[in-house]
C-alpha cells in the first residue's frame, strides 16, 4: 500500500510541476520563440549560444558554438550570421520578426532607421557576429532594447555578454 501512495503522491506532484510550467507566460513564449527560431536558424539552439553586448554607439550580436570543434554549427551560425547583417543593412528585419513577433521592442524603429545603422560582419573562431553602430541616440536604444528582448525570448539559449 505504501509503495501505491509514494507512486501516486510523485504522480500528483509531476502534475503540479508541469501545470505550474504551463502557467508561466515567459516559459511559454520561451518555447513559442524557440520553436518558431527552428524555422528560420539553422544551428541547433542547444548547441549555441546568442551573446548581446549593448555599447555606447550601438552593440554586438553574436552567436558561437558550444564546441568549439563543432564545425557544423560554427558553418551554419556564419551563414546565417551573413545573411542576417546584409538584410540588416537593408532594414530588413523580417527574420527576427518571424521570430520574435512584430511588435518586438525596438523592431519599428530600428526598421524605419536603416540609414542611420551601420552593420558589419565578422568571423570569430567559435561563430560569428554582427556590429551594429549609430550616432542616432533613438537608434542606440532601439538596439539596446531589441536585444533585450532578444535575450528574454530565447532564455537559455542567449545572455548579455560583458
Amino acid at each position: 500500500m505504501i509503495p501505491l501512495l509514494v507512486v501516486l503522491v510523485a504522480a500528483i506532484a509531476a502534475l503540479v510541476a508541469v501545470s505550474a510550467a504551463d502557467d508561466d507566460p515567459t516559459a511559454s513564449r520561451q518555447s513559442e520563440v524557440a520553436a518558431r527560431g527552428a524555422q528560420v536558424m539553422p544551428f541547433d539552439l542547444d548547441k549555441t549560444t546568442h551573446r548581446f553586448k549593448p555599447t555606447g554607439g550601438g552593440g554586438v550580436q553574436a552567436v558561437v558554438a558550444k564546441d568549439r570543434a563543432d564545425h557544423e554549427q560554427i558553418a551554419d551560425i556564419r551563414r546565417h550570421l551573413r545573411k542576417e547583417a546584409s538584410a540588416f543593412a537593408r532594414g530588413d528585419l523580417s527574420d527576427p520578426a518571424a521570430i520574435h513577433g512584430e511588435g518586438m521592442p525596438g523592431l519599428e524603429e530600428l526598421e524605419a532607421n536603416a540609414d542611420a545603422l551601420a552593420v558589419r560582419y565578422s568571423e570569430r573562431p567559435d561563430g560569428a557576429e554582427v556590429h551594429f553602430k549609430s550616432s542616432d541616440p533613438k537608434v542606440v536604444d532601439a538596439l539596446h532594447q531589441w536585444f533585450d528582448a532578444q535575450v528574454s525570448d530565447h532564455g537559455k539559449h542567449a545572455e548579455h555578454a560583458s
